[in-house]
C-alpha cells in the first residue's frame, strides 16, 4: 500500500479543516442573531432551515452530473467557495434593511443562493481526497476528521465574544449580531483561494452516462419492498422532527437562558462525535441494527430531557449532558442508519441507496421537521415592541422541549413493534463506520 504523501496530506487536512470551519462559525448562532432583529421561528425555519433542506436535494444533482464529470474537482470547489462566500457576505448586510425593518425573504433567497453553491463543497472535498489514496478505508477517516476539528476551532471564537464586539465598534454577545456570518465568508473566500492549490482531481470519466434517476435513486426504491427497510427510512425521516429543535433553535434557547459562549460549549457534541466514532466498531460487535437505532433514539429523547430539567444553577450538569450526546445522537443512529443501508443494497446500487436516505433525512426530513419546530417554538413565544418594532423576547422553554420528547417517544415506540430486522453490521462491510459518516452533517 503506498503511503499518502505528506504535503498531499497536509494540503487535503487543511482542505477538510477550512471547509466546514465557514459553516461551523456562523450557522449555529444564525438563530439567535435573526430572533434579536425581529425574526420569528417560523421565519428562521424559512431563511435557516428551508435553505440549507434544498440546498442538499440539489447537490447531488449538481456534483453528479455536472462539477465532478466536465471539471476539474478542486477548480470547481474554488469556484463554488467563492461565490457562495460573496452569498454569504450579502445575507449579512440584507437580513434587515436600513431601517432595521427584518428582510425574511430577501435572505431566504440569498441563503438558498448560498447553499446550492455551497453544500456541494461537502461532496466535492470527499471526491478531492479520495482521489489521492490508495487505502481510502485506512487513509481518509484520519482526514475527514480534520472537517470535525475545523467546526470546533471556529467555534471557539465565541470565546472571545466581547473582545470580538468591541474590535467591531459594538458591545455585547457577538452571536446575536451579523459578525459570525462576515467571517464565514472571510473564511469562505480564503478557502476558495486556496481550493486551487489543492492536488490535481480531474473530471471523471465514465462510459455511463449519470442520469437524475441515478441520483434520484430510483433503483434503490426496490428497497421499500423490505418491510423492515420501511420501518427504518420512515422512522430515519421522522427523528428529524425532534431533532430540527436541536439544530436549528438550541443556540437560541441557551443564550435565552443566559449561558456564556454557548457557540464553543455546543461544540462538545462534535467531540463527543469524534470519540465514538472510532469506538463504533466495539459496539457493532455486540449489538445488532435495532439495538443500535434505538440507543441513538434513546439519546435524542434523553437530550430533550435535560433541556427541559436544565438550568444555570442546579441543573448545568443536564445541560452539558444533553450537549454532550450529540455523539451518540449522531453516531449510533444516523451513521448506523448508512451501515444498514449499506448492507441492505445490493453492491450496484449501494451508491443510489445512500443517496435516497440522505434525501429522505436531509432533505425531507429536514425541509419538514424544521417547519414543524418553527410553528411550536412561535406558539410559545413572547413579543414585545422594542424601538418600534415587535421582537421576540423570551421562550417558555420548558413548554416547547416537552413537544420533542414527546415525539422522541412515539417513534421509539414505533420503531421497537415494527422493525424486527436481526441484521448485524460493521464486520464485513468494506466501508468502515468513518466513511460513511463522511457522508452524513457534521
Amino acid at each position: 500500500m503506498a503511503k499518502l504523501a505528506s504535503g498531499v496530506r497536509v494540503r487535503l487536512s487543511m482542505m477538510m479543516f477550512i471547509q466546514y470551519a465557514i459553516n461551523g462559525i456562523w450557522a449555529i448562532p444564525l438563530g439567535f442573531y435573526l430572533t434579536r432583529v425581529g425574526y420569528t421561528g417560523r421565519e428562521i425555519a424559512l431563511v435557516a432551515g428551508t435553505t440549507f433542506a434544498l440546498g442538499a436535494i440539489i447537490a447531488p444533482f449538481f456534483v453528479g452530473m455536472i462539477a465532478d464529470r466536465f471539471f476539474a474537482g478542486q477548480k470547481v470547489l474554488g469556484v463554488l467557495n467563492l461565490a457562495s462566500a460573496g452569498l454569504l457576505y450579502l445575507a449579512s448586510q440584507m437580513a434587515v434593511d436600513a431601517a432595521g425593518v427584518k428582510q425574511p425573504m430577501v435572505l431566504f433567497w440569498i441563503l438558498l443562493g448560498h447553499y446550492v453553491l455551497y453544500v456541494p463543497t461537502w461532496s466535492l472535498t470527499n471526491s478531492i481526497a479520495l482521489y489521492q489514496m490508495s487505502n481510502p478505508g485506512k487513509q481518509f477517516p484520519s482526514i475527514r476528521v480534520m472537517g470535525t476539528f475545523g467546526w470546533v476551532a471556529v467555534s471557539a471564537v465565541s470565546l472571545f465574544s466581547d473582545r470580538i464586539t468591541a474590535a467591531m465598534g459594538l458591545s455585547g454577545n457577538y452571536e446575536a449580531t451579523r459578525i459570525p456570518m462576515l467571517l464565514g465568508a472571510g473564511i469562505g473566500l480564503v478557502a476558495g483561494v486556496m481550493a486551487f492549490f489543492m492536488p490535481d482531481t480531474p473530471p471523471k470519466v465514465s462510459a455511463r452516462k449519470v442520469t437524475a434517476a441515478d441520483i434520484l435513486g430510483i433503483r434503490a426504491l426496490a428497497l421499500f419492498k423490505d418491510r423492515n427497510f420501511c420501518i427504518f427510512a420512515a422512522s430515519s425521516f421522522l427523528i428529524f422532527f425532534p431533532a430540527m429543535f436541536y439544530w436549528q433553535f438550541c443556540n437560541l434557547f441557551l443564550n435565552e437562558i443566559g449561558m456564556q459562549a454557548v457557540q464553543f460549549k455546543q461544540s462538545i457534541g462534535q467531540m463527543v462525535e469524534v470519540v465514538f466514532l472510532f469506538l463504533m466498531p466495539l459496539f457493532f460487535a455486540r449489538l445488532g441494527v435495532k439495538k443500535m437505532l434505538l440507543i441513538g433514539m434513546l439519546a435524542w429523547l434523553t437530550r430533550f430531557v435535560c433541556f427541559g430539567f436544565g438550568n444555570l444553577g442546579a441543573g448545568l450538569p443536564l445541560l452539558y449532558l444533553g450537549l454532550g450526546l450529540h455523539g451518540v445522537c449522531f453516531d449510533f443512529f444516523f451513521v448506523t442508519g448508512q451501515l444498514y443501508t449499506d448492507k441492505k443494497a445490493p453492491r450496484e446500487i449501494q451508491a443510489q441507496a445512500q443517496g435516497l436516505i440522505a434525501l429522505i433525512t436531509y432533505g425531507a426530513g429536514w425541509l419538514v421537521g424544521v417547519f414543524a419546530a418553527g410553528e411550536i417554538v412561535d406558539a410559545y413565544a413572547t413579543k414585545e415592541m422594542v424601538g418600534g418594532i415587535e421582537k421576540v423576547v423570551a421562550h417558555n422553554w420548558q413548554a416547547i422541549w416537552v413537544y420533542p420528547v414527546v415525539m422522541a417517544v412515539a417513534i421509539m415506540v414505533f420503531f421497537v413493534f415494527f422493525f424486527r430486522d436481526k441484521t448485524v453490521v460493521g464486520r464485513d462491510e468494506e466501508r468502515s463506520a468513518a466513511d460513511l459518516a463522511a457522508q452524513a452533517k457534521a
